[in-house]
């Protein structure tokens, strides 16, 4: 059975204090290196049969209608079994 993954992050513009709380955790452990992390969400859609374009373009309108907050976040990418559409 195919799998879709759905990424959704939050606007580049926008504070992430979840990503922000992370980076400076990860500073005093001693991992400095990174100077940001943002953390979203994924969602994972098994579906049974094939993925024809009628099924993504169901899964682009839940992504975009209930996955997401258009004024905070991004659908940042739906994939199928690892390959990004």
């Amino acid at each position: 059975m195919p799998t879709i993954v759905v990424d959704v992050m939050p606007k580049a513009e926008l504070l992430d204090p979840q990503g922000k709380a992370t980076t400076g955790a990860l500073a005093r452990l001693g991992h400095g290196k990174f100077e940001n992390v943002r953390i979203g969400k994924r969602f994972e859609f098994t579906v049974e049969g094939e993925v024809t374009d009628e099924v993504l373009a169901e899964v682009r309108q839940v992504a975009d209608e209930i996955l997401s907050n258009a004024v905070i976040e991004d659908v940042v990418s739906i994939a199928v079994d690892g390959e990004t559409l």
